[in-house]
């Protein structure tokens, strides 16, 4: 009994202890799933495990390596062949078929009862039995051995052995066959890019990552799903160190369903609900975190569901990169040609380092300071706005150009508006003389993140003859002419180059003569 024992915990062990060496010296990478989509995880100290296993011996096979499977398969029959060979023995020793063939064929002098039926003609020895079982098992029967209504027990094991042969068959051939059709091998023609990216797509930041189907047979019902796992520190104060959050992601229409007939592109949006919305450039090289891709779906041929997996360590995803097209049209066969030699191939793309958190943080507050400078020139007359908007529909973040939404208005300049503005670039003027020169406007600061940030002034050329005019009773300031050219002075990189190319005129429709010199 103790070598039973010992040999059914050296079976289950040979079957299921290969998974906790055969990844070991890869173990160096700590994550949870290997990039063919193995999991590195093993299970220790389970009360009962090989008795459980055995419990469940069909799943237990279907897992098991093929060497393994197919011993117990040739096992399963030898062993039963043997067995019901040994029941045929001790029927025909019991019923004295050997000493009848013996003194037949040894001693004929003794007389041997003639009319002495056999239970089964012609067994002779453990090794006739042996043959009549395989023969009774496998319905091969060559006629030479046959069960006689001699003897009724040896009917009834005839029955039994049929029975249980049959059993065993189709228990072997089933699992032969679901080892053979297991959807776990689908997924190997199932393929995840090498790297992820982080980019920017339709001005949001994107992390990306790219799956593939090598098959004609195409997956019913894809999709794909994705988790974040990483160490978190609760409100109080639990340590969960493989905390598993879900991540947003889809296709190109951000669905999570693919039409999977070609490489596709899946895209997580890092936006406020993003697990990596805090997370930057640099925090992307010490944060310890991996994300897990799955794809699953129906296999078109058989029917099964499939799931494919891989993941992503922080050293496997590639900052400001963005993957290389491999879908091309062939005019010559008027077909879509998917060049997999492109599959895991990226390029460099202008993408900011810092963090989605801190790249929104600046455009609130550009976009807060830019329409507050818009306000203090709307009411400083430079510009007006058409009656079909208003100043809160304007978008400062937009790379529109400004002339299509705000308008130049021919107006003159109102005396005494632009003060405090509007500064002289050259400080050299003369008292009473003309003051026609350039002059800045200064938008107003912010702060973000600590630093200060100053919105670009405006270099303003003009021959007006007065800033601080003061009319007298009776006069009338709209009767001088204000060619007003705002351009800006410096363009940093918050601007866009529409904004930043923007010139806006302000011209005087009601006469162009020169206004008195005298009230400068």
């Amino acid at each position: 009994m103790k070598r039973l024992m010992t040999w059914e915990r050296d079976l289950v062990d040979a079957m299921y202890g290969y998974r906790q060496t055969r990844f070991s010296s890869r173990r160096v990478r700590k994550r949870v799933i290997f990039k063919h989509g193995e999991c590195n995880v093993v299970q220790g100290n389970v009360a009962k495990r090989r008795r459980r296993y055995l419990q469940d011996i069909f799943t237990t096979l279907v897992d098991a390596q093929w060497r393994w499977t197919m011993l117990v398969f040739a096992l399963s029959f030898l062993i039963s062949w043997a067995l019901f060979a040994f029941v045929w023995w001790v029927i025909a020793y019991a019923h004295g078929d050997f000493e009848y063939i013996y003194n037949r064929d040894f001693h004929p002098e003794l007389n041997v009862n003639v009319s002495h039926r056999m239970c089964v003609t012609e067994v002779r020895s453990f090794v006739s039995a042996f043959l009549y079982s395989v023969e009774t098992q496998t319905t091969i029967g060559y006629g030479n051995r046959y069960v006689t209504e001699e003897c009724p027990e040896a009917i009834f094991i005839m029955c039994l052995q049929c029975i249980l042969g049959v059993f065993i068959q189709a228990f072997m051939v089933g699992i032969v066959f679901a080892k053979l059709s297991r959807p776990k091998k689908r997924a190997q023609t199932l393929l995840f890019s090498r790297n992820a990216v982080i980019c920017h797509r339709d001005g949001v930041p994107c992390l990306m990552f790219r799956v593939g189907d090598m098959r004609k047979s195409h997956i019913i019902e894809a999709h794909v799903r994705a988790q974040i796992i990483r160490k978190k520190i609760t409100k109080e104060g639990e340590i969960l160190p493989f905390y598993q959050q879900e991540l947003t992601v889809g296709a190109d229409g951000g669905e999570d369903r693919l039409m999977f007939i070609w490489p596709t592109t899946i895209v997580h949006k890092i936006d406020r609900n993003s697990p990596l919305y805090m997370l930057s450039a640099s925090d992307m090289l010490k944060e310890r975190f991996e994300v897990v891709c799955m794809l699953e779906g129906v296999i078109e041929s058989t029917g099964m569901t499939t799931q494919a997996r891989s993941s992503y360590l922080p050293s496997e995803i590639l900052w400001g990169h963005r993957f290389v097209n491999v879908v091309s049209f062939r005019k010559e066969t008027g077909e879509y040609e998917v060049d997999y030699t492109l599959f895991n191939n990226t390029y460099d793309v202008d993408t900011p380092l810092c963090s989605a958190k801190q790249l929104d943080d600046v455009k609130a507050e550009y976009a807060k300071n830019s329409k507050l400078g818009l306000e203090r020139a709307f009411s400083a007359g430079l510009m007006h706005i058409p009656s079909t908007i208003s100043v809160d529909r304007l978008d400062p973040n937009s790379d529109e150009s400004l002339d299509s939404r705000l308008h130049t208005r021919n107006n003159s300049i109102p005396n005494g508006v632009l003060a405090e503005e509007l500064q002289p670039l050259n400080s050299g003027g003369g008292g009473g003389g003309s003051t026609n020169g350039s002059y800045h406007y200064v938008p107003p600061s912010f702060t973000v993140g600590g630093s200060a940030i100053q919105l670009p002034s405006l270099a303003l050329s003009t021959n007006l003859h007065s800033i601080n005019e003061k009319t007298n009773s009776g006069s009338s300031s709209s009767s001088s002419t204000n060619n007003l050219t705002i351009t800006p002075n410096a363009t940093p990189n918050t601007l866009s180059p529409a904004m930043a190319n923007t010139t806006y005129n302000n011209n005087n429709n009601n006469n162009n003569h020169n206004h008195d010199k005298s009230n400068s």
